[in-house]
């Protein structure tokens, strides 16, 4: 026989294309089988959380981990009969802890966007807000329409979709490694605002008692960074965990809990879609980091 040392190569590179295809598809069955099983052998929900984030995950006068999405947390671990294990991290931290499966999902105020939807599972949204601005109540930090914030100082933390707001609004970033302090720097010039979750500006703001500050009159927003809502990140391989939590979380919507939660920590219920009517939307490019 005719010894073709070209087409030789050629079938047996096409052999271990096809045998490599076979194995990774293989390995990533198995890989998602694991997971599943992993799912169902669990006995303790890990939740990444703040800690530190009024009124999604803080502490109580007697240091208690409290806040609505902790008890979302808690409602949604009962309902599945574990136990829930909180660790308590900054943005970065929440989200490299649920990546690498140290922690089966974070609750940290997430917009269940674009910005999170490679890395991420998402559970059913479970509250609807819009951004707002946290300013000084003398001036409004000389913020008055959406073209003052350009130079201003904007506070929050790295990365997150309001830094990425700010910046493509042409402010100035003073980036966080957590929430604290961050009221006090504006009340004392340090920055000049915060833009974030509205709802949880307002309450947290009046909550910190802290004087000389206020949310800026008629400047609300939504971006494309927002996405469908806030909830939880789920870790990507646990799609069966993702529908575990869903169930749970129909069940307390259709129960009324989560209603009942919303308005203990807001006065109202974000259960329920805000009117946008008075809201400004903006498109943030991907290139807009935020950093």
């Amino acid at each position: 026989m005719h010894w073709n040392k070209k087409r030789f190569f050629t079938a047996l590179a096409a052999t271990a294309a096809v045998v490599g295809f076979s194995l990774a598809g293989t390995l990533g069955w198995q890989h998602l089988k694991a997971a599943q099983a992993a799912t169902n052998d669990k006995k303790t929900l890990v939740v990444a959380t703040p800690g530190d984030m009024y009124a999604s995950s803080f502490h109580d006068k007697k240091g208690h981990l409290t806040g609505y999405e902790v008890e979302i947390a808690r409602q949604v671990a009962k309902g599945l009969g574990m136990k829930v294990e909180f660790k308590e991290l900054n943005v970065a931290g929440e989200l490299t802890a649920v990546a690498s499966g140290k922690a089966d999902l974070a609750a940290g105020n997430f917009n269940l966007s674009s910005v999170y939807a490679k890395r991420y599972l998402f559970s059913t949204p479970y509250k609807y807000s819009f951004g707002g601005l946290l300013v000084r109540a003398k001036d409004q930090s000389g913020i008055h329409s959406w073209s003052d914030l350009k130079g201003k100082k904007s506070a929050g933390e790295a990365g997150t979709s309001n830094q990425r707001f700010a910046q493509f609004m042409g402010a100035k970033l003073v980036n966080y490694d957590s929430a604290n302090g961050l009221m006090n720097d504006v009340a004392n010039g340090k920055v000049d605002f915060i833009p974030n979750d509205y709802y949880g500006l307002s309450t947290g703001m009046k909550r910190s008692k802290i004087q000389g500050l206020t949310m800026a009159k008629g400047l609300y927003y939504r971006t494309n960074l927002m996405g469908k809502g806030i909830g939880f990140l789920i870790n990507k391989h646990e799609p069966g965990l993702q529908k575990k939590i869903n169930k749970e979380l129909a069940k307390l919507q259709k129960d009324g809990t989560l209603s009942k939660i919303m308005i203990k920590y807001y006065g109202h219920d974000l259960t329920k879609k805000p009117a946008d009517k008075d809201v400004k939307y903006f498109k943030v490019p991907a290139s807009v980091k935020g950093e």
